[in-house]
């Protein structure tokens, strides 16, 4: 695979870019992820200090191979050392082994970013654990930055990291490519942690409503799938998922910060080169063999993305699309989304008929969606007492501050 071009301009952007690459190079020559990752990490603090300081080197992947290969040497010296074992330290480390030579890896240029991809996403996993373990050896985020991004200790992040490393070791995973038979459940389950990473970055939960970062880290890594699996069809609508949702991220809150929902945001704020490549990436990507979920939820967000006005949307396009989404993936959650497109050419009522066939699903009713979706249905059809009812249990249930803030307003003015 051809080695991913970077941007020698802006360091951080750098560093994660290398970052999977150099820790699949040390993972091949040695054999040991775990420790691999671990040496990854140091050099990529160290590289954060000194580069700012001395420049940057003239071959930045040979110096961070260079200084994690090292760093694991260091690391199985020091296991000898403590345990007192030199047959096993032996065994453990490769025959002559010493720091490769800046060039000798660099050289090839392999890239081992979807190799290391399918390593975090293991299904063994839980998509948190997946997520994290992402986010750390393939998007070269420190654990202090991840456990700040999901609001929990450091310790906590660096427990859940472990078990995950820990569990991808118990089940026998090679650093290699799945066999034929298994490519497809392994690439499913890697879309399904960069959709779920995006997915964090645009609904966070707490005091801010979106936490850009994580969503644009999601971005770039599927970018770089996208370069390296181009032909694939689901990758590719997940990518133009992605920018096409993501376009708007600047008009989803006002000066305050406080949510504005797409009905009522100034689509001239929207990023129209970001409309314009997802478009591209939809068109390109919808006929490449069987439909899938990702490329259906990027027709949607065309749609809406290309209307001009709330009024302007196809609709009708748009509800079509979600019988298809129903029929290929079926969830409550997508049921719950085509009420509303529903509503929207059928009126209200329509809407409101299928939301309350889905009212005694635990999986919506411990959430706030189903009932964000009743109020504004039940707004729309003029049930104002019901509408403010659905605001408020909506607004108990909702983790976002931003959007509780918003229904809790919409709530009382309805009362009012």
């Amino acid at each position: 695979m051809d080695a991913v071009p970077v941007d020698a301009n802006r360091p951080d952007d750098l560093l994660r870019t290398l970052a999977p690459q150099v820790v699949g190079v040390l993972t091949r020559r040695f054999g040991d992820f775990d420790t691999a990752e671990d040496a990854v990490q140091e050099a990529l603090l160290a590289a954060a200090v000194q580069w700012p300081r001395d420049g940057l080197p003239d071959n930045p992947r040979g110096w961070l191979i260079q200084v994690a290969s090292r760093r694991m040497i260091e690391q199985v010296r020091g296991e000898r050392a403590r345990r007192d074992r030199e047959d096993l330290a032996a065994r453990r480390e490769p025959a002559g082994v010493v720091a490769p030579a800046a060039d000798v890896d660099d050289a090839q240029g392999r890239d081992d970013t979807l190799l290391l991809l399918f390593l975090c996403c293991h299904p063994a996993l839980t998509p948190p654990s997946a997520i994290a373990l992402t986010l750390r050896s393939v998007a070269g985020l420190t654990t202090g930055e991840i456990a700040g991004a999901f609001l929990v200790p450091e310790a906590t992040m660096g427990q859940r990291i472990s078990r995950a490393k820990q569990k991808i070791k118990a089940a026998g995973s090679t650093f290699s490519m799945p066999d034929a038979d298994a490519w497809p459940e392994r690439l499913a389950s890697v879309l399904h942690v960069l959709y779920l990473l995006f997915n964090e970055g645009y609904a966070a939960s707490g005091a801010e409503l979106q936490r850009v970062e994580l969503a644009q880290e999601a971005i770039r890594l599927t970018r770089a799938l996208h370069a390296q699996l181009p032909d694939d069809g689901e990758v590719g609508g997940l990518l133009a998922l992605m920018l096409l949702v993501h376009a708007r991220s600047a008009a989803r809150t006002g000066p305050d910060g406080a949510l504005v929902p797409l009905a009522e945001q100034d689509r001239s704020l929207w990023d129209g080169e970001a409309v314009a490549e997802g478009v591209a990436l939809i068109t390109e990507a919808m006929p490449k063999g069987p439909v899938g979920p990702y490329r259906v939820q990027a027709a949607i967000a065309a749609l809406h993305d290309e209307a001009r006005t709330v009024e302007e949307t196809d609709w009708p396009q748009i509800l079509a699309l979600y019988d298809v989404l129903e029929r290929v993936a079926p969830s409550p959650v997508v049921t719950l989304n085509r009420a509303v497109a529903a509503a929207m050419v059928h009126g209200p009522e329509a809407g409101l008929a299928i939301v309350d066939a889905l009212a005694a699903d635990p999986l919506l009713t411990r959430g706030h969606r189903l009932y964000v979706t009743r109020a504004h249905l039940r707004e729309r059809a003029g049930d104002r007492v019901g509408a403010a009812e659905d605001f408020r249990a909506a607004a108990a249930r909702t983790a976002s501050l931003p959007e509780r803030h918003y229904l809790t307003i919409k709530a009382a003015g309805l009362n009012a």
